[in-house]
């Protein structure tokens, strides 16, 4: 018996009787940035040695063989490198640190099922602690192997994975596809990629055999998560070697596995190979009124645009999930009026059962006085990072139920849309609640005759994005009513180029070219935008193209501003509008030399190696000078994938009679009206109305103060990332990350009639907070890693109109402020005893304000501006503004 595992050419592996095989074992888990130096790695290493014998064979297979394994030995120190003062491990034992009743228990012998090599099951006594449990099911996975090359499903410690195995004659390597593993533990993520996490995870097991027997194996299992500027490593070491062979026990007889387990120890049982979920008890954690109480002074209103509001929202969202609906409905019924919007923002943002069913005993729909609590639970529903059915059918039931005002009923639709589009992304667009949803929204718009429920629908639709709601929306966009012609190819500007098919493409032509009836301007330049950005043909480009100067004063602008614009930033037709040009070169001049004061421009906020961030500002005037569409947009691209940022438009209507000026052709009967819309990560929110009716312009025209209107303010989750990742060591380790963003956008219009001079302004103060933490948490020793970044920055975007003279003066400023940018790390390790050992270090730097570049017309305009008029602006022009 030299040869100890017998290999006949169909056979797996097998061992001999009466011998006892003696093996060194150790597994280490390290955590860190994946910059770092593995010297600074936080975690620990666990070392045993590892006796397996052969107990029973079965008489009928002899690939079936019952191991006996056991652990002894026992040592745990710390991975990083360390000085003896930093060192917890230093100077204590395994019994220190596992206590006696589990150094004991992972002592205990376990048994093995081993046939051809793959672990079919373990027994254990099931009384055990369920960590010690795991670490057995750790060492067993170390035999898992075959000795024939090829791929399969099979279960180990960390899930049932596929493997694949590259076998020679004493060398196996065994590769796990960790992405194809099924395991216990449930989590989320953030649906939007822009938003989301990425990440890679590898796990290679090295096996050599010597006179077919194994006499080493190595497992190196990494993760890697990659979050915008955070990124983390979790790394798992696992190693087994042969030290010697001994004298072992006689193999016991019996006909079946089962009777043979329990001779040898009848509380041995069944346990299964994968790794089970640990309860954690949280020994002194606050609960969630006492954090409530730590955080609450930071979510005041006034502290909304500083990075202490967002970490402590972060805070706050962490002790809400693991809270009671009871608990939550404590903290919410003593809550100040000041606050409470914010906690409104956090209970709902939480997203777990106690949390909405708590926020909607809280809320009551049938009255009037909540309005800014509702729209901002309503909101932060529109926001949430993994919406449920639950939530959609409970906004359901508040859209069939007794509401007290309209503007909480258009809410509820229009982020009913929000929520649909989520749970399709997630691929459940086939549950009940969706499926009814979807029926109510798509037959929404023909089912009223009244104006604004029409502009409900169709905004609610914007958000779907469903593709059944294209021919709608392209029916829509050719009504007789700008606001729904403008909403509905607003909303088809956000499907793919894909779904715009030719005839919604013939529609929108027959908008811009007014074949059937005169449309307005900013219904016109709408339609133009989307025919540019959706393939447009040879034909379309030299059409629009043709028209410029054959259109109304200010639109001739607006469009060669925006030829012009596609060429510069090289957006995707630019290629064919160059073609275009270059074929129709004769006509070009006359053409191209329009004056005015329109425009659209384009332009770079930021980039890194993840993210390009864009803006775009598209202005629109009618002929007299006054305002008729400022849109800005901010997008975010990443992991091939766009996020709409934001997205602020202030429409304007029927203002002329003010200055005694004639109305653009088609739109003299226009209403006077003032308003704002605001789209804000994907999810469009409610309009904000300025004005409506002469009357009610002329009463704000004297009491306009310039104060601006807030149309959104408040606490957003923007990514939320929660996954524990079972390791082939029997640990667990978790990864958490969350950003919040505290943000205030408001709007404003300003008139004086005295100056001629009229000013727009969009503010956008926000914060943001971004925090990620792996942790390997076992009930004897924990370990983890954070990695944090914070900022707070201001955007303005002001335009003032000078209108005594044509061409009118405009000057746009788009304005971000120096911001403050905090980069912490924190590594921490800790022990029963309390013994920890903790390091934070931290970054701070300041990013300079700037102004972003519009076209140089602007800053010639602005000069005059600020030259002509120091009564309402006594500001250094000349720096802002030096070309």
């Amino acid at each position: 018996h030299h040869n100890i595992i017998l290999i006949c050419a169909s056979a797996g592996p097998r061992l001999d009787n009466d011998k006892l095989y003696r093996y060194s074992y150790s597994a280490e888990v390290g955590l860190n940035r994946l910059t770092g130096s593995t010297r600074g790695n936080t975690g620990f290493r666990i070392s045993s040695d590892v006796d397996i014998s052969l107990i029973w064979r079965n008489p009928e297979i002899q690939d079936e063989q019952l191991l006996r394994l056991q652990i002894s030995n026992v040592e745990v120190e710390s991975v990083g490198k360390r000085s003896r003062k930093n060192n917890i491990f230093h100077g204590s034992s395994a019994e220190s640190i596992l206590g006696k009743v589990r150094l004991e228990a992972l002592q205990r012998p376990f048994m093995v099922l081993w046939k051809m090599g793959k672990i079919r099951s373990l027994y254990a006594h099931k009384a055990e602690p369920s960590t010690i449990k795991n670490l057995k099911r750790g060492v067993a996975s170390m035999l898992m192997m075959q000795l024939k090359s090829g791929k399969m499903s099979e279960a180990d410690a960390s899930g049932k994975c596929l493997v694949e195995y590259k076998a020679t004659k004493d060398h196996v390597i065994r590769t796990k596809h960790l992405d194809t593993c099924k395991t216990q533990e449930m989590g989320f993520t953030t649906q939007s990629p822009v938003l989301g996490i990425s990440g890679k995870s590898t796990s290679e097991t090295v096996i050599t055999l010597e006179n077919g027997i194994i006499k080493s194996a190595d497992v190196e299992e990494t993760h890697i998560f990659i979050f915008n500027y955070l990124t983390y490593l979790i790394s798992n070491r696992q190693s087994l070697m042969l030290k010697k062979i001994e004298v072992g026990p006689t193999e016991a007889a019996g006909k079946d596995v089962a009777s043979v387990v329990k001779s040898l120890d009848d509380k041995l049982m069944s346990v299964g190979v994968m790794v089970e979920k640990v309860k954690t008890k949280c020994k002194g954690c606050p609960n969630l009124m006492d954090t409530w109480k730590a955080v609450r002074s930071q979510l005041e209103p006034g502290s909304l645009s500083k990075a202490e509001a967002p970490r402590s929202f972060l805070t706050l969202l962490h002790s809400l999930r693991k809270a009671s609906k009871s608990e939550i409905l404590t903290v919410l019924r003593n809550c100040s009026k000041t606050v409470l919007p914010q906690l409104v923002d956090a209970v709902t943002s939480a997203q777990t059962p106690s949390s909405l069913s708590a926020i909607l005993e809280f809320l009551n729909f049938s009255k009037k006085e909540g309005l800014v609590l509702q729209e901002r639970f309503l909101y932060a529903c529109g926001f949430a990072s993994h919406p449920t059915e639950t939530m959609l059918q409970s906004l359901l039931d508040l859209s069939q139920g007794q509401i007290g005002s309209t503007e909480i009923k258009e809410s509820i639709v229009i982020i009913m849309g929000a929520l649909l589009r989520k749970l399709c992304l997630k691929g459940a667009c086939e549950l009940p609640t969706v499926l009814k949803v979807k029926e109510m929204l798509l037959a929404g718009p023909d089912s009223t005759q009244m104006e604004s429920e029409v502009q409900m629908y169709l905004l609610a639709l914007k958000n779907a994005l469903l593709p059944e709601g294209v021919p709608i929306l392209a029916k829509y966009a050719e009504s007789e009513v700008g606001a729904f012609s403008t909403i509905a190819i607003t909303a088809l500007q956000r499907y793919d180029p894909q779904l715009i098919i030719p005839e919604v493409k013939k529609t929108l032509n027959r908008i811009y070219h007014q074949n059937k009836r005169i449309y307005e301007k900013n219904v016109r330049a709408a339609a133009a935008d989307l025919i540019m950005s959706s393939n447009p043909s040879y034909m379309e480009v030299k059409n629009l193209l043709l028209s410029i100067g054959h259109l109304p004063h200010e639109m001739n602008k607006y469009m060669l501003s925006k030829v012009q614009d596609i060429l510069r930033f090289e957006m995707p037709a630019c290629k064919l509008v160059r073609q275009v040009m270059k074929d129709m070169v004769s006509h070009n001049y006359d053409r191209f030399s329009k004056t005015g004061s329109s425009s659209a421009f384009s332009g770079f906020m930021a980039r890194t190696a993840d993210v390009t961030c864009t803006y775009n500002l598209d202005i629109l005037y009618s002929g007299s000078g006054v305002l008729r569409r400022s849109n800005m947009n901010i997008y975010g691209q990443g992991n091939n994938a766009l996020l709409h940022g934001l997205q602020v438009t202030i429409e304007a209507q029927g203002l002329e009679s003010l200055i005694a000026a004639t109305p653009d052709e088609g739109e003299e009967e226009l209403e006077s009206f003032a308003g704002m819309s605001a789209l804000l990560f994907d999810v469009q929110l409610r309009p904000v109305t300025f004005f409506k009716g002469y009357s009610d312009l002329m009463s704000k025209m004297f009491s306009m103060s310039g104060d601006p209107i807030s149309v959104v303010k408040g606490l957003i989750l923007l990514t939320d990332h929660s996954q524990v990742i079972p390791l082939q060591s029997g640990l667990r380790a978790s990864a958490e990350f969350q950003g919040g963003l505290a943000i205030d956008i408001s709007g404003g219009m300003e008139f004086s009639l005295w100056y001629r001079e009229s000013k727009t302004s969009v503010n956008n103060r926000g914060a943001l907070v971004v925090i990620g933490n792996v942790t390997v948490d076992t009930d004897f020793v924990s370990a983890g890693v954070e990695v944090g970044f914070e900022t707070e920055a201001t955007l303005d975007f002001i335009t003032t109109v000078q209108f005594s003279e044509y061409p009118f003066l405009v000057c746009m400023q788009m304005d971000k402020t120096t911001f403050p940018f905090r980069e912490t790390v924190s590594k921490q390790e800790k022990l029963p005893s309390g013994q920890t050992f903790s390091s934070k270090r931290s970054r701070d730097q300041l990013v300079p304000g700037s102004e972003f570049p519009l076209h140089q017309e602007n800053s010639n305009m602005c000069k005059k501006v600020f030259e002509q008029d120091n009564q309402w602006h006594s500001r250094h022009v000349t720096e802002l503004f030096d070309p």
